[in-house]
């Protein structure tokens, strides 16, 4: 069961400044955290959020029809976000969903590359409930002392079994207010202790740079957070000359279209990395100029690869630039339009989606990897890089 973060997952930005386009990711409260998150090119388009239909779509929704359910059901003293969400129910827009102020609020700040949170990452395992599945570096969580393994037994005073993961790390981040407190209750093998920690703001780190062993450099990109583009083009400018880059997409659940747009300007030489409609009108994201088109190029890819994570997987495959390998990635890239509701929540509706360079669809359908590979995919993968000439 994928695991939780109480420094949640990427989501939707900016978009009440005007119609801003955004491809976003879904299962986020449901997979993610107590806060954090994440996504933009040409009008802002954001990581997508996966749609099903013939061609991964589904239904569209009548916005302003939307906001005259919810205003007259806030006339009638009732809740304008749920007539909201029964009107997208209602739809046929598999992924369309209404978010609260809270809720938006803490995506927004999320796709900042922060969050604010106790710094700590909870998964179910098994027969025994909620555990630690990661503490960050320098968090609340980790000056006090938590571990990766540590059972959580309640938070403030709630047991936490029986809930599900996105139920417990809600109540991580409780507030979301820097400074306020959450007390835990955790178990470590036969000890178990009552921690009281203080919520701070923290920043995420998607994008990890290590040198292998044979000289190639792996770059593990786990969501395109704003800067994370940046960081990997600085990543290939940076590598030996003549070593080639292992690009680690799995898993890696989208974020912001633009971001992926600037990781692939690393590797292109300009040129088209999506088209995508909206509303019947054909749009593109293209790359920078001047990337490194000759170095060797191994792209990793799961069912986890999702959004702008396929855009970008997608370019690099059409354009020839790498070899993919690894699985079918999830089939997650429909364009979303946020409409802002009379009492402040914010819908996400599906207005159209993107394709690869090639005008495959990825909504519904992912994309197939050059070479399948399961559980020795790094190893697989590594092998292909050094037959490019990408090892020493």
């Amino acid at each position: 069961m994928p695991a939780g973060t109480d420094d949640l997952c990427i989501r939707p930005r900016g978009v009440l400044r005007g119609a801003v386009l955004t491809l976003v990711f879904t299962g986020v409260l449901a997979t993610a955290a107590a806060t954090g998150a994440l996504p933009r090119q040409e009008p802002a388009v954001r990581a997508a959020r996966a749609s099903g239909g013939d061609e991964g779509g589904g239904a569209t929704v009548d916005r302003a029809a939307l906001a005259r359910a919810a205003a007259a059901a806030m006339a009638d003293g009732k809740s304008g976000k749920k007539a909201a969400e029964e009107f997208v129910s209602r739809s046929g827009d598999r992924w369309g969903a209404v978010y609260d102020k809270r809720e938006y609020a803490e995506f927004e700040q999320a796709l900042d590359g922060a969050y604010t949170g106790v710094g700590l990452s909870a998964g179910r395992a098994g027969e025994d409930g909620v555990r630690v599945t990661r503490v960050q570096p320098g968090g609340p969580a980790d000056r006090a002392g938590l571990r990766a393994g540590d059972r959580l037994v309640s938070v403030d005073g709630r047991p936490v079994d029986g809930l599900s993961v996105s139920e417990a790390v809600s109540l991580l981040r409780g507030d979301g207010v820097p400074g306020s407190a959450v007390v835990l209750r955790v178990e470590r093998g036969r000890a178990a202790w009552t921690q009281t920690l203080r919520r701070a703001r923290l920043a995420t780190d998607p994008v990890t740079v290590r040198r292998l062993d044979d000289g190639a450099v792996l770059i593990r990109v786990a969501a395109f957070t704003k800067g994370a583009g940046t960081r990997v083009r600085d990543a290939v400018r940076a590598a030996p000359a003549g070593a080639g880059v292992l690009l680690d997409l799995r898993g890696n659940s989208g974020g912001l279209v633009t971001e992926a747009a600037v990781a692939a300007s690393a590797f292109l030489d300009g040129g088209l990395v999506a088209t995508y409609d909206v509303e019947g009108e054909e749009r593109a994201v293209y790359a920078e100029g001047g990337g490194d088109t000759g170095r060797p190029l191994v792209a990793l890819i799961d069912g986890g690869t999702m959004s702008a994570a396929e855009l970008l997987t997608g370019a690099l495959q059409d354009r020839g630039r790498a070899v993919t390998v690894g699985s079918r990635t999830f089939g997650k890239g429909s364009v979303q339009m946020p409409s802002a509701l009379p009492d402040g929540s914010v819908a996400e509706l599906t207005v159209g989606h993107y394709r690869t360079p090639a005008g495959h669809a990825v909504d519904g359908r992912g994309i197939t990897p050059d070479l399948a590979a399961g559980e020795g995919a790094e190893a697989r993968a590594r092998t292909v890089l050094s037959g490019l000439g990408g090892g020493s």
